[in-house]
């Protein structure tokens, strides 16, 4: 009689093969070995937007109710607060400098949009920039360093709307319409969760935008002196198009979004190996009403990217053609300081770190 092999020398044999390298393994692309993530105490309950993290243990972020928090700790601990007479405002993107220095940018109509910065870890605040046109609407921002940065608003009258700073936010010039390409008919961005535009180092920046009809983006490589327009093969519809760009070097980038009308067939996302002059559609994660934010991770073992929304997060180990569901909670936005030190956030006071790629 043949032997029958027990539940225990099966168990043994598995270990065996494992620790001899010899078993199976995963696949390029797959989970890695350990994904943490787990849920942080804010100490406020307000939506929260947008995220900038400066290293694996100072993050700054921002959101409705002219909300704001740090930590220094890496998330341990949490400091909420509201900037004083802004209450009103939803703060739809943050830039932090450092654990001292960090600019806000809230959107709306008219004077609504306005930047405010601080210098003293939040203690006092001083209003930078107040939007005069009561056409204008911005979206958000970013910053080269802790002197230069831009913005990018809402088409106004058929001109794209960009401006900039060079010391520090003390004055922040509009870009001359001359110099832009022209917009297309009410084109604008997605004031979701700040990562409608992105910077890299030496002055390269790329800015999603759209209509109901087309999708582009618009990029500099010399702080915005001069610029160029590209076509994005991705969906768009009222309410749905390109939220987020990110990029991990100055070649490798992703746009990606979604919307409240997003469907099943949409293209989602699209990525770019030669700086943004050209385009392929890509995967979309499984999330019913698309991405609202992404970010790749730095320093990540293989090119990651993560991508967040109402309906949950998702993680792509190659440049978006695969995705992995983190989980399924309301997020806005996500950033990351190293491959262990991410964070994401979203409604009623929401932040999660998430780590491990």
């Amino acid at each position: 009689m043949p032997h029958r092999p027990t539940a225990l020398s099966v168990l043994v044999a598995l270990l065996l093969l494992l620790l001899s390298g010899c078993g199976p393994h995963p696949p390029a692309g797959s989970t890695p070995r350990i994904i943490e993530r787990f849920d942080q105490v804010s100490g406020t309950t307000e939506l929260l937007i947008a995220l900038s993290p400066v290293d694996d243990r100072v993050v700054w972020v921002s959101g409705a109710g002219g909300t704001w928090a740090r930590t220094t700790d890496g998330g341990a601990h949490w400091a909420s607060h509201r900037v004083p007479r802004a209450d009103s405002l939803q703060f739809r993107d943050v830039h932090a400098v450092d654990a001292e220095r960090a600019y806000l940018l809230s959107i709306g109509s008219g004077d609504r949009s306005r930047i405010y910065k601080t210098v003293d870890s939040g203690n006092t605040w001083t209003l930078q920039f107040a939007n005069a046109d009561p056409k204008a609407f911005y979206d958000c921002f970013d910053f080269w360093d802790a002197d230069h940065g831009i913005a990018i608003g809402d088409a106004v009258d058929g001109e794209i709307v960009i401006i900039t700073t060079t010391d520090g936010g003390a004055h922040w010039t509009r870009i001359a319409p001359a110099a832009l390409p022209a917009a297309l008919p009410a084109e604008g961005s997605f004031a979701a969760s700040g990562t409608c535009l992105v910077t890299r180092p030496g002055g390269r920046a790329w800015i999603v935008m759209s209509n109901r009809d087309h999708a582009r983006l618009l990029r500099t490589a010399d702080y915005g002196r001069r610029w160029m327009i590209d076509s994005l093969p991705v969906t768009t519809r009222d309410g749905v198009g390109p939220q987020s760009v990110s990029f991990r070097d100055d070649r490798h980038g992703i746009v990606i979004g979604g919307g409240a009308n997003a469907k099943p067939t949409d293209i989602g996302s699209a990525v770019t190996r030669d700086g943004g002059a050209t385009w392929t559609a890509a995967g979309r994660p499984a999330l019913a009403t698309g991405v609202w934010g992404a970010a790749y991770v730095p320093g990540a073992r293989a090119p990651t990217v993560v991508a967040v929304g109402p309906d949950g997060a998702a993680y792509s180990r190659d440049d978006g053609v695969s995705w992995i569901p983190i989980d399924s909670l309301n997020y806005w936005s996500v950033g990351f300081a190293s491959p262990n030190a991410g964070w994401a956030v979203g409604k009623g006071g929401r932040i999660t770190r998430i780590g491990g790629f």
